[in-house]
């Protein structure tokens, strides 16, 4: 198979789809790979690294996405990307449809096989492919919501560890899930006081168990989200219904009762966010103020670290890679259920249920697909 890699070209995104490494794996097996130039940059790979694992380099993205039998990317593919998708061939990368109907209605459009990283499972109902990237966005969410309190920042000019003789900072956390773990674990280690909140009965007793004394656990319900919200210097919004759009869990009457300048860092802005303030930003201009409350809300968080973001993600991602171009992606996703959940988009029609319902349109099972 001819797996391609274009340069990702969303606003400060640095990751790449295959790392040298990776694609001397896929060359080993007898595939080629064809990246486009530069495309490796952000994470200090040169083209050279690329030709010395066997990789091909392509002058730009066009011809790219015209050799690819498979086209695996980081982030969802742009409009000027899904111009370039053709019926049939595989998109292997994040999409987070149930909020983009425009992406949607592109992918219909194209014909394209698109195989969505975030909806991918294990053995264990979790989402692998989307672990790595949720882990970094967790811990990232707590520097990103430091940095956004500093007064030069529009925050409240709040340490989240505060100081011997001062309260630290007080850090809410929706979501007790992978991005809601991993912002704890760094929010304690900064020794702020922290308060995670979920729904769930095991995550609950595993947080619990955990952290300890050291970070409050609270069912989640409105009562406890609008008290705590309204006593917070940062709140990290850490929900996710895999597939589908976020809930909105703090409205935008709840930002009255918060004290001026204080943060909201929605992590899951990638559905839709969980504020119902939340817009998408870049790291560009990464943050706005609605009613006195810094809003971060950074679509590509993990693209920051992109060298780390990277290699996390390809140890997820290259054995379905794998798969998918040892077997081609029918054999590939009837041989395991786990890589079909990943089927969002084929030959126009919506083989995720999530999305279908989000965005009104009629939902295919994926086993008609692999049946035609």
């Amino acid at each position: 198979m001819l797996i391609g890699v274009p340069k990702e070209i969303k606003n400060h995104e640095y990751r790449v789809g295959l790392t040298p490494e990776s694609v001397a794996e896929l060359t080993h097996l007898g595939h080629r790979v064809m990246i486009e130039t530069q495309a490796g940059a952000g994470i200090g790979a040169t083209d050279n690294d690329y030709r010395d694992a066997g990789g091909e380099i392509a002058n730009d993205a066009r011809v790219v996405f015209d050799a690819a039998d498979m086209v695996v990317k980081v982030k969802e593919p742009q409009a000027a990307e899904r111009a370039m998708l053709r019926r049939d061939q595989v998109l292997f990368t994040y999409l987070h449809l149930a909020p983009d109907p425009e992406q949607t209605k592109d992918l219909l459009n194209s014909g394209v096989v698109a195989i969505a990283y975030e909806t991918v499972t294990d053995p264990s109902g979790a989402l692998p492919l989307l672990k790595p990237m949720s882990q970094v966005a967790g811990r990232m969410s707590i520097q990103a919501g430091a940095t956004a309190l500093e007064k030069a920042h529009g925050g409240r000019g709040v340490l989240l560890g505060g100081v011997p003789g001062v309260q630290p900072g007080k850090v809410v956390i929706l979501g007790g899930g992978v991005v809601g773990f991993h912002a704890a674990e760094n929010a304690v280690g900064l020794q702020a006081d922290v308060t995670i909140l979920d729904k769930s009965a095991l995550a609950l007793d595993r947080l619990a168990t955990h952290f300890g004394a050291r970070a409050r656990v609270l069912y989640s319900n409105k009562a406890a989200i609008a008290y705590a919200v309204a006593s917070a210097d940062l709140v990290i919004g850490a929900v996710l219904i895999p597939g589908a759009a976020a809930p909105k869990l703090v409205t935008r009457e709840m930002l009255g009762t918060m004290k001026p300048g204080a943060v909201l860092v929605d992590v899951a802005i990638d559905q839709g966010g969980c504020f119902e303030t939340s817009h998408a930003t870049t790291h560009a201009e990464p943050t706005y103020v609605v009613d006195g409350i810094v809003h971060y809300c950074v679509a590509n968080m993990p693209g920051g670290v992109a060298r780390t973001s990277t290699y996390a993600l390809n140890n997820a991602t290259l054995p379905h890679v794998i798969r998918l171009a040892n077997q081609g992606w029918k054999d590939a996703l009837r041989a395991d259920e786990h890589l079909r959940a990943g089927l969002n988009i084929w030959n126009g029609k919506i083989t995720c249920s999530p999305v279908a319902t989000a965005q009104g349109y009629e939902y295919v099972s994926p086993d008609i697909a692999l049946a035609n």
